[in-house]
């Protein structure tokens, strides 16, 4: 049986998919997917992602059992325990907590991708375990790029075509974003961090002068657990 491997460049493409069709992955590199999969890995009970600032606010109320984050515009919104660097994921901080979490691409991308049959969450750190779930599984998949506010962007993409590069010799059909995510990635693979350098969303976060956040989202298999929405919350794939 033959499957479609294919990639949405930005969360304004969704609605030209029929996301029920497809287990979903969402990617956003920079860094609240990274974020998400360190947090996960380090036991974090689960992260709850909201789409607005103000619902992650409201679990104020719910009780001192939830971590709450938020982020917008590459910084911690005022009044929050913390923003999407990996660097507040760690076991320390997350271990056995609940984390509501609203970013300005990650979540928005999610939300939007939640008719999907499954959403899992991608980045170069469960790269490898990632992939070696999806060739396991049946049906269709959707790369989802969480871009900068709905526009395009490379980070995102050339994960995409990485992990195109370790599915694609297994029967699936690619649409044209896929091969040309693939195409991105041969340029850049033999210095991701390099090549990524000169993205915009790169620039910044190194003026807002969080380059070791960039430097940690780029690290390879770091990370094992593959996060997985299940219901309202993100939780360790079993």
């Amino acid at each position: 049986m033959t499957r479609s491997l294919d990639v949405c460049l930005t969360p304004a493409l969704i609605p030209l998919y029929n996301v029920e069709d497809y287990i979903v992955v969402v990617i956003d590199i920079f860094r609240a997917t990274s974020s998400i999969c360190y947090g996960i890995e380090n036991g974090a009970e689960a992260i709850i992602p909201v789409s607005e600032v103000e619902e992650c606010a409201a679990y104020r109320e719910k009780g001192p059992g939830y971590l709450l984050a938020a982020e917008r515009n590459g910084e911690v919104v005022s009044g929050f325990d913390f923003g999407n660097s990996p660097f507040s994921y760690t076991a320390e901080k997350v271990a056995g907590k609940t984390v509501v979490l609203t970013t300005t691409n990650g979540t928005h991308a999610l939300h939007l991708s939640r008719k999907a049959r499954k959403i899992v969450i991608g980045s170069f750190l469960n790269i490898t375990s990632l992939c070696t779930w999806l060739r396991a599984q049946q049906g269709n998949i959707l790369l989802v790029c969480a871009g900068w506010q709905n526009n395009f962007n490379l980070e995102d993409t050339l994960f995409a075509g990485a992990v195109i590069e370790q599915l694609k010799n297994n029967g699936f059909i690619l649409d044209d974003p896929a091969i040309a995510a693939n195409d991105l990635f041969q340029i850049g693979k033999n210095d991701i961090s390099h090549y990524l350098s000169k993205t915009s969303h790169g620039e910044r976060l190194r003026k807002l002068g969080i380059e070791k956040d960039i430097e940690f989202c780029l690290q390879i298999d770091l990370t094992t657990a593959i996060p997985v929405l299940d219901g309202e919350k993100l939780v360790k794939l079993v």
